[in-house]
């Protein structure tokens, strides 16, 4: 997986390094490691956040509706949820849940269908069309990231897999102390 990508980072000057090479110049009193983490962090997610857009963006998609889309494919056959379960299923947050979902079914992706044990519950359920999309779409999706890691060994992706799982457990701590 690892390939050797030495000559975009030569030809690229690194902006985090000038970033904290300046405030050591100018606040040598700071500790700037932080920001070497999280200004990476930044900018890869930046960068992450464009190239994973344009596929789904192409197939006329928000990557809102395609976290709806994968949520649904992720729950197995029939393919459904209902806005509650979507809303905690992740990835999505509660706002603007069914705006998604309208738009979805417009598309022709989904369905909603009352339960047939209690008809207050109502399952927005993915239909051939939005199968066939979604699948399509997350292959691709795969793809792209599989590109973006392509510097990385899988051991190197193992470990910064942990490493970010553990970033996520520090932060939302230090929230909770904030």
């Amino acid at each position: 997986m690892a390939k050797n990508v030495a000559s975009a980072s030569v030809t690229r000057q690194d902006a985090v390094a000038s970033i904290v090479e300046d405030w050591r110049r100018e606040r040598p009193d700071l500790d700037t490691a932080p920001l070497e983490v999280f200004g990476r962090l930044h900018r890869a997610f930046l960068r992450y956040s464009a190239a994973i857009s344009r596929p789904v963006e192409r197939e006329g998609l928000s990557m809102a509706g395609f976290d709806v889309l994968t949520a649904l494919r992720r729950a197995g056959a029939p393919f459904r949820r209902t806005a509650g379960e979507l809303a905690d299923s992740g990835l999505i947050s509660s706002a603007g849940v069914t705006l998604r979902i309208d738009r979805l079914e417009r598309d022709g992706l989904i369905l909603r269908e009352r339960d047939a044990q209690d008809r207050r519950v109502v399952h927005s359920r993915l239909t051939d069309e939005g199968l066939s999309t979604i699948d399509k779409l997350f292959a691709e999706h795969l793809d792209n990231e599989r590109r973006m890691l392509a510097g990385l060994t899988p051991a190197e992706c193992r470990q910064l897999a942990r490493l970010l799982e553990k970033l996520e457990r520090s932060v939302l701590a230090a929230q909770e102390d904030a």
